[in-house]
């Protein structure tokens, strides 16, 4: 059951990234291009995600427990140091790059843009290596 439900929350975020636009990377470039061409469309499907969010976390915690799980499965750190810095100067400078983030890569597969089909494979031997280099440095 829960690999049901985890298959239909992917399959409804993946149809809303279609849907808001988030799939297509020369919209996402222009979103991110504040001195050129610049399109703040995505500042709203942003807003939305954020809005939703806000009420879904808050409707969880009032439940006091997921549905399908004995617990929530919170992340335990709370530092911000360099690797997370550098993650996520990896992650912007990728996602302004290519104009996709892991999310509409995979939405994207589906789509027949043959440009993903570099991508993905990229994004996924980037997760592998940081996995093989994190357990060398332990």
């Amino acid at each position: 059951m829960t690999a049901v439900m985890g298959l239909l929350a992917g399959l409804l975020f993946g149809l809303g990234l279609a849907v808001s636009g988030m799939t297509d990377p020369l919209k996402v470039q222009n979103f991110l291009d504040v001195a050129g061409t610049w399109d703040p469309s995505l500042a709203f499907v942003m807003g939305g995600a954020v809005l939703v969010t806000f009420v879904g976390f808050r409707l969880a915690w009032r439940a006091g427990k997921p549905w399908l799980d004995a617990c929530f499965h919170l992340p335990t750190a709370s530092a911000i140091d360099r690797k997370l810095l550098t993650g996520a100067a990896l992650f912007g400078i990728g996602w302004g790059l290519a104009g996709y983030c892991p999310g509409p890569a995979l939405s994207t597969l589906a789509l027949g843009n043959h440009e993903v089909w570099w991508f993905v494979p990229a994004m996924v031997a980037g997760g592998l290596l940081q996995r093989w280099q994190a357990s060398r440095t332990g």
